[in-house]
């Protein structure tokens, strides 16, 4: 009988977390979970059914018209995710994308200036706030920006990109790092 396929996390091991530089990290984020809801129902809805369902420590994601992810770093079990789309049902749907997806922290003080380099996103905190989200290209790659910290920035990309992705940001961080940020 063949090996069924073993669930293995794309970006692991200390070539793909680290410091580049003085004011650059990149870290690959534990492969928790990723929701994606969608339907005609308001974040402060949404957050009240997640802590009733016990995901207190996710964060919602706007992901486009009606549509959030909710992303933390606890994997969950099916019964979980099956009880919050009870839940939520005749409000939102949900889908599971826990597989499907990879987050990647960007931090540091030069995180927007690297960021600049591959997104025509403004980042500036005054436009760009704390928690707020934006689906957008990364050079060639689809990606999800959250804002998680006054430098800081948390990355989501489909899991087939991921490494790419990767690549892309260790360039343009080198590229930032020799420009001091500029």
């Amino acid at each position: 009988m063949p090996d069924l396929p073993q669930h293995r996390p794309v970006l692991v091991g200390t070539a793909h977390n680290g410091i580049l530089g003085a004011g650059i990290r990149l870290e690959a984020l534990p492969e928790g979970h990723l929701l994606h809801v969608l339907g005609a129902i308001v974040p402060a809805e949404l957050g009240q059914e997640l802590a009733k369902a016990g995901f207190a420590k996710s964060a919602i994601r706007e992901a486009g018209f009606r549509q959030w992810f909710v992303a933390g770093d606890e994997p969950l079990p099916p019964a979980s995710i099956y009880a919050l789309a009870t839940a939520l049902a005749g409000k939102a749907f949900v889908m599971d994308q826990s597989h499907g997806r990879v987050r990647i922290r960007v931090s540091g003080r030069y995180s927007r200036a690297l960021l600049a380099r591959g997104t025509a996103v403004d980042l500036d905190a005054a436009v760009f706030p704390q928690g707020r989200s934006v689906m957008t290209m990364v050079g060639h790659i689809s990606v999800q920006i959250a804002r998680t910290g006054d430098d800081s920035f948390e990355l989501t990309v489909l899991r087939s990109f991921a490494e790419s992705l990767w690549d892309e940001l260790r360039h343009m961080a080198a590229s930032a790092e020799k420009d001091g940020g500029a």
